[in-house]
């Protein structure tokens, strides 16, 4: 460690408070590495132990972290730090990282009372890949984000891998609001099998996009970017609209169908106008009740809960039917849904992909949909795409079903087509559909 030795740096005493410290900016060094140390449970540390305990904590990792580092350390904003190592090469800033990190993996003791503080760390050389203040700080974030991937106690470092990927959800951003302006994001639709009616009752809409020089880009992709880049309303309220005129179709047409899904950013449910720009949207189509969905992804509630809660008890009220996703994942405890206005919950896709090989997942997946059942909510199981799990679970009387096996998805003209039919009236629409998609 005699690196850092040398390169210590001028700092104030013990008596320098966290506050002044908050307060203090620092400057990037001309050639050298910016790491940055995020607390990542620190949130639920201070709901369990008092704001007062958490203080006197953040004051002891703040110390720690300057003995590590020799002092050129500095809190950034909340339980961020970040240090500063000038002249340094990025395999010294790593093997600082593990040091920090493997301090982590123990207890910090505050008043002879333990607790267990995460932390992930990002690290980014300069000028290699951040030459000013604000490419270094979004390449931290990165960094960050990328580590927290990888678990608990992580470090990643902002690389030509990270970077090409950075870049790519820029070029991501910036051509979402080209796509909205010239309505260039197509919307899909996945079409819903019921055991019960045997036929086609239900679709779920998917959106993607193409980018020249990408490809298609999925939802699931393009979403967390349009979060994060304000356009979320946007897309959320495109995909709204789209969802209310094809409601309108099939009522015109005078097809039967249960409901039409639509997937919700949960950033989206909190804004003050969503509750307004539904209600606008079921008048405007004249949507009866029942025949608008929305999909919430249960991640949402353990963050967001209580105004989630809220928006879901409003949307309840709208006629809106409410489907939770990603059921029996453990991110919310299945009794979290007793407190719910949910209609229909989607079991799990990683217990149907497993039916065929792990009979654990097979007796779970049949128990979350017996307690299903027995709530009187509604089940989907999604991602079967073998006659194996279909199998099993028609053994488990599964209400709905949907995936590959029985339909991919499809543009709005051929869900039409589909709708209230059953696989064998839809079977040469479906393989067509499936030839489309393996070209």
């Amino acid at each position: 460690m005699e690196w850092f030795k040398k390169n210590k740096k001028e700092t104030k005493g013990p008596e320098e408070s966290i506050r002044e410290q908050e307060a203090r900016s620092f400057t990037l060094p001309s050639k050298g590495v910016v790491m940055k140390v995020y607390l990542q449970n620190f949130k639920s540390l201070n709901k369990s132990f008092g704001y007062d305990y958490c203080e006197e904590l953040l004051s002891l990792i703040t110390a720690y972290l300057k003995e590590a580092a020799h002092g050129n350390v500095f809190r950034y904003i909340g339980v961020e730090f970040m240090i500063v190592l000038e002249d340094a090469r990025e395999g010294q800033a790593c093997d600082l990282a593990a040091q920090i990190l493997e301090r982590f993996g123990h207890v910090w003791t505050v008043w002879e009372l333990d607790c267990v503080c995460s932390a992930q760390i990002g690290i980014c050389s300069c000028p290699a890949y951040g030459a000013d203040m604000t490419s270094v700080l979004k390449n931290l974030d990165a960094a960050v984000s990328a580590a927290e991937e990888y678990g608990s106690n992580q470090y990643a470092v902002f690389d030509s891998k990270l970077h090409e990927q950075v870049l790519r959800r820029q070029a991501i951003a910036r051509y979402l609001q080209t796509a909205l302006e010239k309505n260039e994001i197509e919307v899909r639709y996945r079409p819903t099998y019921s055991l019960k009616k045997g036929r086609f009752t239900r679709a779920d809409s998917y959106m993607r996009i193409f980018i020249h020089g990408l490809g298609l880009i999925g939802a699931a992709e393009f979403m967390p970017i349009a979060e994060d880049s304000g356009q979320i309303r946007a897309v959320g309220y495109y995909a709204l609209e789209d969802a209310g005129r094809l409601i309108a179709r099939l009522m015109e047409e005078g097809k039967e169908f249960e409901s039409i899904c639509i997937p919700v950013s949960p950033l989206l449910m909190t804004q003050e106008d969503f509750i307004d720009k539904v209600e606008d949207v079921i008048t405007r189509f004249h949507i009866p009740s029942g025949k608008l969905a929305l999909e919430l992804d249960d991640t949402a509630l353990s963050s967001v809960y209580l105004n989630v809660n809220i928006t879901m008890q409003e949307l309840a009220h709208l006629g809106v039917e409410l489907v939770l996703n990603h059921f029996g994942s453990g991110c919310v405890p299945v009794t979290g849904i007793l407190d719910l206005p949910v209609n229909t919950v989607k079991l799990e896709r990683m217990f149907v992909w497993q039916l065929e090989t792990n009979p654990s997942c097979a007796a779970i997946a049949g128990g979350l949909i017996q307690i299903a059942k027995n709530l009187n909510i509604h089940i989907i199981a999604e991602g079967v795409e073998t006659e194996n799990q279909l199998n099993t679970l028609n053994g488990y009387e599964c209400e709905y079903q949907q995936g590959f096996y029985y339909a991919p998805t499809m543009e709005k003209e051929t869900l039409i087509k589909v709708l209230g039919c059953t696989p064998e009236e839809s079977r040469i629409t479906v393989e067509e559909e499936k030839k489309k998609m393996a070209r």
